[in-house]
């Protein structure tokens, strides 16, 4: 059974979501307030994170940007703000995906068990001299890095990749948590997160480089 966590305050839509996913094994428990719901973070423990944007207390985005400093949960926003920036910014606070509302419950079902396969499926096997991939994530001189779903599949590649030049539409088209929709602006801020964690100095890089009106390329 897969545990997930809602934090919605329209009640109708927690409600339908709670009983169509039942159809799926997957438990629901629901919060309308954001403050209750990462309260009980430290309590239950939950597979995925389903997050509305709208929301009393407290703006979805400052929720997303609480959840991930306390856990590395994957995190599926849901919302019916379509502003790019909110999506953009939802990814540079750590969310693993976007899904605007209005959807089908199915696409949702099928985002869900995408995402969580991945998770607890085996990875591709690469390597540097000072970066390892394996099932278990992504080392760095021996030191597993507290990546989330994208950017662990964005540095996979990277690394598979290296010192290849990578273009945006390569990367859009082979990394599913992005998605061949995304913006160059979305792939942008997850090549600054994964430099925040990688670089020694992320504003002036040397492993991973941006090559003018190219694309991206890592140097080891």
């Amino acid at each position: 059974m897969i545990k997930i966590l809602l934090i919605e305050d329209d009640l109708e839509i927690s409600d339908l979501l709670t009983q169509y996913l039942s159809r799926y094994q997957m438990e629901v428990i629901s919060y309308a307030h954001p403050k209750s719901a990462l309260a009980s973070l430290g309590i239950e423990s939950y597979d995925l994170v389903l997050l509305d944007l709208t929301l009393p207390e407290m703006d979805g985005l400052e929720v997303c940007k609480a959840l991930r400093e306390r856990s590395d949960i994957p995190i599926i926003i849901s919302s019916a703000r379509s502003d790019l920036g909110d999506k953009v910014i939802a990814l540079e606070l750590g969310a693993d995906d976007y899904l605007p509302k209005p959807y089908e419950p199915r696409e949702l079902v099928a985002r869900i068990q995408s995402l969580l396969r991945r998770i607890n499926g085996k990875t591709i096997q690469a390597s540097s001299d000072m970066f390892r991939v394996d099932e278990n994530g992504i080392y760095k001189d021996g030191e597993l890095l507290p990546l989330t779903r994208a950017e662990f599949e964005l540095l996979s590649l990277l690394i598979k990749h290296r010192r290849q030049i990578i273009s945006r539409d390569f990367i859009a088209n082979n990394v599913e948590s992005i998605g061949w929709e995304s913006s160059e602006r979305s792939i942008d801020v997850l090549i600054s997160r994964i430099r925040q964690k990688v670089e020694a100095n992320p504003k002036h890089p040397t492993l991973i480089r941006s090559i003018r009106g190219m694309g991206y390329q890592f140097t080891l």
